[in-house]
């Protein structure tokens, strides 16, 4: 069985959903169209493990997605599951086209320039709802918001850990 720190978060249970024992999940995830078809999932084990939950059906509901999970038959047995995340193993996700990274994948790479000067480590992935998204950088001079773009972003390199950028000019101090 995997540590659950090293799955990929997709959502978290906010509740019990039904009398049946269906969960609703709030997805944290940039595919939630993956819930519909998911079959099995992880949620925490004691010591940092990951316990194995097999997904019967799913659905969406009022922006959420609501899971029937086996073994779980009850308003109580439901409630045991609310607040925990639910991971998925990396090999379970979808291949996406050359150049498109999921969040997991950059969060923790190091950001430097052309010349290779440190600019800080990629601390979170922010959706604004535009088109492109935000590398939210932790450097040596705070936080700056680094859009992932190709204006900015000349390559980002997984296997070395980082992304070569060109910050944006209202981040460059003097």
């Amino acid at each position: 069985m995997p540590e659950f720190c090293d799955l990929v978060l997709v959502g978290r249970v906010v509740k019990p959903q039904g009398r049946r024992g269906e969960v609703a999940v709030q997805p944290l995830t940039d595919r939630p169209d993956r819930f519909p078809g998911l079959r099995r999932a992880f949620v925490p084990a004691p010591g940092g493990g990951a316990r194995e939950v097999r997904v019967r059906r799913a659905w969406p509901h009022k922006g959420r997605f609501v899971l029937e999970i086996e073994g779980v038959s009850s308003i109580d047995d439901a409630e045991k599951l609310r607040g925990l995340e639910l991971r998925i193993a990396e090999a379970d996700l979808a291949a996406l086209p050359e150049g498109s990274y999921y969040h997991h994948q950059l969060s923790g790479l190091r950001v430097e320039d052309e010349s290779g000067m440190d600019l800080g480590v990629v601390a979170d992935v922010v959706e604004t709802g535009a088109e492109t998204r935000v590398l939210v950088v932790n450097g040596p001079r705070g936080e700056t918001l680094l859009p992932f773009a190709a204006a900015f972003v000349k390559a980002v390199d997984l296997a070395g850990g980082r992304i070569v950028a060109r910050m944006p000019e209202y981040a460059v101090a003097d």
